[in-house]
């Protein structure tokens, strides 16, 4: 068996020289800030005949400019996206996505599983961060509602640890829903609005009304409302909350049709 040689250039590796450490490698994989930081790693270096694997994070406009970047300069390119703590890197709860380079997947793809659970999303490099944002905005817009349910629960007299076993039950049940809610957004079909946008509205008023009066006001619950709100006012208050979606403005690629 041939072996070949791997190259992994980080945030903890940036002592050794760039261009040596590339050229000692068949498969490099970049793991630094950011995409501006991974321009400045690799400036100047000879990547020809390399595989370049980028796990940083990124826009899909960034990483789709990385892989034009790696084409030009004759390499391979695959994006991916950890999910994962530096700890568990390397075991069973550490999961890494990949798009761009089906073949160069298929061909690292046991040295790629050493790092994490591995799955390829599809060739368009750009795809796997279009998934990684919109993962992190969601993981983002949970932790601040965490925050900020700690913090109402602080001014009512309870502990975090207290409040926590009824949150997580209440997030575990809202489950089905949030399913429910997807299949709506592709769908377009928001009739069957068992939790409708007029009720949410008035339990949206009811929490700012609340917090606020605890001294612990919060712009998130300010901007949902506002996104419920342009809905019901175009008359589509008896719809499902999911029809919210709308307000963000924004319409399905055509590439979405029949997936």
């Amino acid at each position: 068996m041939t072996s070949e040689a791997i190259t992994v250039l980080g945030l903890g590796n940036l002592g050794r020289a760039v261009a040596e450490a590339v050229a000692a490698g068949d498969l490099v994989v970049l793991v630094v800030l950011d995409h501006q930081a991974a321009q400045e790693v690799l400036r100047g270096v000879d990547v020809r005949g390399r595989t370049l694997v980028n796990v940083t994070s990124s826009t899909p406009e960034e990483a789709r400019e990385m892989a034009r970047w790696a084409a030009d300069n004759g390499a391979e390119y695959l994006q991916g996206a950890v999910y994962a703590v530096p700890q568990t890197i390397g075991t069973a709860e550490s999961s890494i996505n990949y798009s761009g380079s089906a073949a160069m997947h298929e061909r690292w793809r046991k040295p790629l599983e050493l790092l994490g659970k591995s799955r390829f999303l599809g060739e368009d490099a750009g795809l796997v961060a279009g998934y990684d944002v919109a993962i992190l905005s969601a993981m983002y817009g949970l932790l601040g509602g965490f925050l900020h349910g700690a913090a109402v629960a602080r001014a009512a007299g309870i502990r975090a640890t207290e409040l926590m076993p009824l949150m997580w039950a209440w997030l575990t049940d809202m489950h089905p829903a949030l399913v429910t809610f997807a299949e709506e957004i592709d769908s377009g079909d928001y009739a069957g609005g068992d939790s409708s946008l007029a009720m949410n509205q008035t339990g949206l008023g009811m929490l700012i009304r609340g917090t606020e009066s605890q001294g612990v006001p919060f712009a998130g619950l300010d901007a949902l409302k506002v996104l419920v709100d342009r809905q019901v006012a175009q008359g589509h208050g008896e719809e499902s909350f999911a029809r919210a979606v709308e307000s963000f403005g924004v319409v399905a690629p055509q590439a979405m049709a029949g997936r």
